[in-house]
């Protein structure tokens, strides 16, 4: 988790919002829309209508406050899965709720999730590897909670649990490249098609349509088309 911004009096708000709330309000739309290299420290600071003083009072560089934006759509993802995970209900209601609401927290907020997707690189080593500690515990706790279902019967075990959490994860980054929401449909509609999607990848029962077999045929012809 990143440092944040520097502790001192308690901020001042303007028009409802602290100077630190606007700074990374104004960074997080500008990185989305410019890029983090073209966007300056000017630029944050006009957007956000504070001065650069009071920028550098609360965050000592523009790194700071990209590494604020990743922190805070992370660990709001995070607490979310925590409380879903910690649930009594059963492992398939407590899946679909986790899956739905990092598919509804990605679309809501674009423009930190694409810059998540974007602009990793750009961190220095001590805030990238709080980015990755974060998302790995994110992970755990997810692969966990499908583990805990295989175990109990009610996900299938027959396939790599790993692999499949990956998949899905992959599938709500990518969701950064082609989710808009002029064109639809509802943050709620995605979230729930992929909670169902990665049900019904996991459910127990009927024989797959297609064996490991087949599939292994098929990656040693060699005949590759993607």
């Amino acid at each position: 988790m990143t440092e944040g911004p520097r502790r001192g009096r308690p901020p001042v708000l303007l028009d409802g919002r602290t100077v630190p709330e606007r700074l990374v309000e104004a960074a997080r739309d500008l990185f989305a829309e410019k890029g983090y290299e073209s966007t300056s420290v000017q630029d944050v600071v006009e957007r956000a209508g504070v001065t650069k003083g009071a920028m550098y009072h609360y965050y000592r560089s523009k790194e700071e406050l990209l590494a604020e934006t990743y922190a805070r759509v992370l660990d709001r993802q995070l607490a979310r899965l925590e409380a879903i995970v910690a649930g009594d209900d059963p492992v398939p209601q407590r899946l679909a709720r986790a899956a739905a609401d990092v598919v509804v927290s990605t679309v809501e907020e674009l423009p930190g999730s694409t810059i998540l997707l974007g602009s990793l690189h750009q961190l220095g080593e001590r805030h990238r590897r709080e980015v990755y500690a974060q998302r790995r515990r994110y992970r755990a706790l997810l692969l966990g909670l499908v583990e805990e279902g295989a175990e109990a019967g009610v996900l299938r075990d027959d396939v790599d649990l790993d692999v499949a959490v990956d998949y899905f994860l992959g599938a709500v980054h990518h969701l950064v490249v082609w989710w808009r929401p002029e064109r639809g449909p509802s943050p709620d509609e995605v979230g729930a098609t992929f909670a169902r999607l990665l049900l019904d990848s996991l459910r127990p029962g009927p024989a797959p349509l297609v064996t490991s077999d087949v599939l292994d045929r098929s990656n040693q012809s060699g005949d590759r088309h993607w």
